[in-house]
């Protein structure tokens, strides 16, 4: 039921460079069938240069040509494509060359669909997966192989989960979403009562709304809300492993990296970043504009935009150790401080 995506074989620097909107210093007929590396590209790739780290492979490129901003252009010995953001150009002319199969509209033999779903036109359906009753789906909307999406769910246009995707029940997603492999969306949030020594599970009643143009990726989970719903905006893209608790709110166009953990009843503005493996204690805010360092442990609100951080850098096992020593003893330090104080 997969078939290789259609596309050009190889396209003109002369019609790359129309495409993404770049000015061509060199031969616009040279053909290019593929993206490279500067340090690994051959002839008939094109590469780009968006970080300076990496300045030093310019100059002997094999790459046919490379998108380059002004600055650079001194150095290329090849074709240019000259932009005034290498990588938003990069990651446009990306989507040219992206061979991932396609899925045929229609539904597998093997798929369960409930009569009373609702499915628009252009609707993919892939082997084993099951739609249940009262689903929504619009117009081209992909259902990856084993994904389930439980009833009375509602899935915008343009929408994709790859295979082995899950949905509860009641969950809401906007259009041109794509959720990847091994993803929960909507399972119940980690609420119990404890008495006399035992947990008592409280029913999440709440559900999941996802907004448009959000990307979700692999092994990630977005619990449900335990009355009112968990909410992903606009724009948000969430790296794997991500967990995200019931009722976490994050704002339009938040970056969340790999192995963030947002613990329940949390929100994050917009713009935010929160880099790899941070952790974010519950019922707390962060504001707009705020960007997270790696391993942070967000334990208060934040209130004011900015770049935070916690934690120690790496360094040797010996210095680690040493300095844990030393932070052991800081509060007798400070009761010896306190008492030479008062007899000054």
């Amino acid at each position: 039921m997969n078939k290789q995506k259609s596309s050009r074989v190889s396209w003109t620097l002369a019609d790359i460079a129309k495409k993404i909107s770049a000015e061509l210093r060199g031969d616009g007929s040279v053909c290019i069938t593929g993206l490279a590396t500067l340090a690994n590209a051959r002839e008939g790739q094109i590469s780009f240069l968006a970080n300076k780290t990496y300045q030093q492979h310019l100059s002997g490129t094999r790459a046919s040509a490379v998108l380059v901003n002004k600055d650079c252009l001194a150095d290329c010995q090849t074709n240019a494509l000259v932009c005034s953001d290498p990588y938003l150009a990069y990651a446009a002319l990306s989507h040219v060359f992206n061979q991932a199969p396609v899925q045929d509209a229609g539904v597998h033999p093997s798929a369960f669909v409930h009569p009373s779903a609702e499915l628009a036109e252009g609707v993919s359906i892939g082997a084993n997966a099951v739609v249940e009753q009262e689903v929504v789906l619009g117009s081209n909307v992909v259902i990856g192989p084993g994904s389930v999406v439980e009833g009375f769910v509602e899935i915008g246009r343009d929408s994709v989960l790859h295979p082995n995707v899950t949905i509860y029940h009641h969950v809401k997603i906007g259009e041109r979403v794509n959720i990847h492999s091994a993803s929960v969306i909507g399972g119940d949030g980690f609420g119990f009562a404890i008495h006399k020594g035992s947990w008592n599970k409280i029913a999440q009643l709440g559900s999941v709304t996802i907004g448009n143009d959000v990307e979700v990726g692999a092994s990630s989970t977005i619990d449900r809300g335990a009355l009112d719903d968990t909410i992903i905006g606009n724009g948000v893209i969430i790296d794997n492993q991500v967990q995200l608790a019931h009722n976490v709110h994050i704002g339009d166009h938040t970056a969340i990296a790999g192995c963030v953990g947002i613990a329940g009843s949390t929100t994050v503005g917009k713009n935010c970043t929160i880099a790899g493996a941070a952790g974010l204690a519950g019922h707390i805010s962060v504001c707009d504009g705020v960007h997270i360092g790696m391993q942070a442990q967000v334990t208060k609100s934040i209130s004011k935009p900015g770049a935070y951080a916690s934690g120690t850098g790496l360094m040797t096992a010996d210095s680690w150790r040493r300095n844990v020593a030393r932070i052991r003893q800081l509060n007798e330090f400070y009761r010896r401080f306190v008492k030479l104080e008062r007899k000054k």
